[in-house]
């Protein structure tokens, strides 16, 4: 295929590399083996005494949403992690209060109530324990209630002693051997001080686990449910789970970190990953907002399919425009999910209608489905509409037909003039799959309007459901001539001058 050695100028950045299918698997459900099992440690403790600080810490990274303020994470979160060459499964939790204060509000109260509940889950379903102890403040009754709550679980503990950021901060943490649980280890979880004999305490707890591997691309398809805050992604993760595996609130923004579960539709087996509500650009966020608005811009970008939820009974507003946008614009495979149909009156519907034909003119192609997660009318639809938007992404057109197809479009409506000529469009080929990307090998410019008509015509004949398609260009190098040698001319003017 001809490069830029050979006369051709890429035009719209467009690499050699492509060419390829990218690294995902192929194949809805083909070809993609699940990992084994590896164990779980669950780390909990009170409000803010460094569990997700520590999480960050074994993972080598940023990835858990940290604030100086109680209370940032809700939802119990797993992160994958290794040390010395074992994998495990790292579950991070919220702040685990046995008893909210009564100073507390009543939705504060109910809102503690529920962390705690999913930290206790947790612990049933850990193999191993950390429990994490704020040696700056001792004891506490909250930590002596969790205490208690793990003896009588009988899964292995861990008691990291953290905030010992110096050795004279060591006999601080002997005092810890009054919970009952074990050998306190002193761990700075913000500076990393004995945070690798912690982690051999830890894999000492743990049962045999597989030796760590290289992670592959298989497992189940990861879909990302995506929306504003208080559209419902929540509620529907906790519908398809079957179980209260996230929290629900009417207090917008209840999520901050993404959650996966592994839920079977379908006799399918999917990653859903329940996000952050996007209220506004990062770059207007701050504090806790801000890095849940980056980890749910990551969750996007390792999913296959976005679910975004639309509250229906609402007019439509400029973020839930701004939402599908940035799926596209990050090429993933999209679905999109009218939640709360079951609020939704007839005259609803009818305006609903007209919002969408007049706003989201440029996502017709993407499946819609009318669900309510409250009463769970309609979720036997998300599947094919999930399959039929990842068969799109993954849609490959053979290069023969193709350009047959595009000889017969471009003789009926040739590319408009431009500077007094006509680009003619040479041949084309699709340049790689999720998303399809088409290249137009051309000998000018050709305007994006024509482009758009392109790209709408190749939808009309090829399908792409629920994909998005990207179209662009490689223009021909003008050929530069060749100036004559000077020493020709010599020859000739002297053979003149000799006669």
């Amino acid at each position: 295929m001809p490069g830029n050695e050979d006369g051709w100028e890429d035009s719209s950045g467009w690499d050699e590399r492509d060419w390829g299918d990218g690294g995902l698997a192929s194949g809805p459900g083909g070809g993609r083996e699940a990992a084994p099992p590896v164990p779980v440690v669950a780390v909990v403790g009170r409000p803010n005494v460094g569990k997700s600080t520590l999480v960050n810490r074994i993972l080598g990274s940023r990835q858990a949403v940290v604030q100086d303020t109680p209370g940032v994470t809700r939802d119990r979160v797993a992160y994958d992690a290794t040390w010395r060459g074992r994998a495990f499964t790292l579950v991070d939790t919220g702040g685990w209060e046995p008893s909210p204060g009564s100073e507390a509000g009543q939705a504060s109260r109910a809102l503690a109530e529920q962390v705690t509940a999913q930290a206790q889950l947790a612990v049933a379903a850990a193999d191993a324990v950390l429990f994490v102890v704020d040696v700056t403040v001792g004891i506490t009754d909250s930590d002596d209630a969790v205490a208690a709550v793990l003896r009588r679980s009988g899964k292995p503990v861990v008691v990291a002693a953290n905030k010992v950021d110096d050795m004279p901060g060591e006999p601080a943490a002997a005092a810890l051997w009054a919970l009952g649980l074990g050998e306190p280890w002193p761990v700075s979880a913000l500076h990393g001080r004995g945070s690798g004999d912690l982690l051999d305490a830890v894999l000492a707890a743990l049962p045999e686990a597989p030796a760590d591997t290289q992670p592959g691309t298989g497992g189940p398809r990861r879909v990302a449910l995506i929306g504003r805050p208080n559209v419902g992604k929540s509620s529907l993760l906790n519908k398809l789970a079957g179980q209260e595996r996230v929290l629900v609130d009417a207090v917008a923004g209840t999520t901050r970190d993404p959650v996966d579960e592994l839920i079977e539709l379908g006799g399918i087996s999917w990653r859903f990953v329940d996000t952050a509500g996007i209220r506004r650009r990062v770059s207007h966020t701050q504090g806790a907002d801000f890095y849940a608005a980056l980890r749910t811009s990551g969750a996007l970008e390792r999913a296959e399919v976005a679910v975004v939820l639309v509250d229906a009974s609402e007019p439509l507003a400029e973020q839930d425009l701004r939402i599908v946008s940035t799926v596209i614009e990050a090429g993933r495979a999209l679905v999109i999910a009218y939640n709360k149909w079951d609020l939704v009156d007839e005259d609803r519907r009818l305006r609903l209608d007209k919002e969408i034909d007049r706003q989201l003119h440029t996502a017709r192609w993407a499946p819609r489905v009318n669900i309510s997660a409250a009463t769970g009318r309609h979720l036997d639809r998300l599947v094919p509409a999930l399959q039929a938007a990842l068969a799109g992404w993954e849609t490959r057109v053979p290069t023969g037909r193709l350009n047959s197809w595009l000889t017969g479009l471009v003789a009926a409506t040739p590319p408009p003039v431009r500077g007094g000529r006509q680009p003619k469009i040479l041949f084309a080929t699709q340049a790689g799959l999720r998303p399809p990307h088409f290249v137009l090998f051309t000998t000018g410019f050709l305007e994006a309007s024509y482009r758009r008509f392109i790209e709408r015509r190749l939808r009309e004949e090829f399908g792409f459901e629920g994909s998005p398609v990207r179209v662009s260009m490689r223009l021909r190098a003008k050929a530069q001539r060749r100036p004559a040698s000077r020493g020709g001319r010599a020859g000739r003017t002297g053979r003149r001058q000799e006669r």
